[in-house]
C-alpha cells in the first residue's frame, strides 16, 4: 500500500503531448499520419492496411515503434526523426504557462514517450524550456514506453527522487498507475480522447483531474486542491 504524497512536492514530472500544450493543437494527428506513411512504405502495403498494423502494434507493445522494432528490426532513430518532422505552429507561446511554472516550487522534468527533439520543439514554441531540468524521453528509456514500471523506477533512480514528494501529470490515466503505485501524487489532464478511453473504468489511482492544466496549477498555488472524487 502506498502512502499519501506530501502536500509540498519536491519534483514535478510533466508528460508532454496533450499535457503541457492543449489537445486542440492536435500534433498527434500529424505524427499519426506520418507513422502510417512510414509503415506503408516500409512494408509495401496500402496506407489503410498500414494503419491497422500500426494500431495493432500500439495495443500489443505500447507504442507503434516498439512493435516495428520487435517485428521488423526497424532502426528507431530513422522512424522517430520521420514521424516528428511536423509543423509545430499550432503550439503557441504561453506567457501564462511561463508565469505559473516560474512560481511553481520544486524541480521540473518532462517525462515523455516522445523524443528530446520533439519535446524541445514543443517547449521552445511554448516559451518554457528554461523551467525544465531535463527531458526523460523514449531513448533514455531504451525505447520501453510508459506505462512500463521499469521506466518509472529508472526515472526515480536517475534523478534521485523520493516518490512521495513527487507529482506526475499526464493525459493518459494508464500512465499514472505506476506513478501511484510508487507513491506519487497523480494528476490526470483530461482530453476528449483520454476520457473516451476510461469509460467504465475505476480511477482509484487518480488524486486530481482537470480539463485545464493552467487552471489546476493556479489553484494548487493559490487555493486548496482536494483529491478528485473516485470515478
Amino acid at each position: 500500500m502506498t502512502t499519501e504524497p506530501q502536500r509540498q512536492p519536491a519534483v514535478w514530472l510533466f508528460d508532454l503531448d496533450n499535457t503541457l500544450y492543449h489537445s486542440r493543437c492536435d500534433l498527434f494527428a500529424q505524427t499519426d499520419r506520418r507513422m502510417g506513411d512510414y509503415i506503408s512504405r516500409l512494408l509495401e502495403v496500402h496506407y489503410d492496411e498500414a494503419k491497422l498494423i500500426q494500431k495493432g502494434y500500439w495495443r500489443k507493445y505500447g507504442t507503434s515503434l516498439r512493435g516495428l522494432m520487435m517485428e521488423h528490426k526497424v532502426e528507431p532513430t530513422a522512424f522517430l526523426d520521420y514521424v516528428h518532422d511536423i509543423d509545430y505552429s499550432p503550439v503557441e507561446v504561453s506567457p501564462r504557462l511561463d508565469t505559473v511554472l516560474g512560481r511553481l516550487p520544486g524541480r521540473k522534468i518532462v517525462f515523455t514517450n516522445g523524443t528530446v527533439r520533439h519535446a524541445t520543439s514543443v517547449l521552445e514554441r511554448l516559451g518554457v524550456t528554461h523551467h525544465f531540468e531535463d527531458i526523460y524521453d523514449i531513448v533514455a528509456a531504451n525505447y520501453v514506453p510508459k506505462p512500463e514500471m521499469s521506466v518509472y523506477r529508472d526515472v526515480v533512480g536517475r534523478y534521485g527522487l523520493e516518490p512521495t514528494r513527487a507529482v506526475m501529470l499526464d493525459d493518459m490515466t494508464v500512465n499514472l498507475k505506476p506513478a501511484h503505485e510508487l507513491g506519487m501524487r497523480t494528476v490526470w489532464i483530461r482530453t476528449p480522447e483520454s476520457m473516451r478511453r476510461v469509460e467504465g473504468q475505476t480511477l482509484d489511482h487518480i488524486h486530481h483531474q482537470t480539463d485545464d492544466l493552467l487552471e489546476w496549477l493556479h489553484e494548487w498555488l493559490d487555493g486548496p486542491v482536494t483529491p478528485s472524487s473516485r470515478a
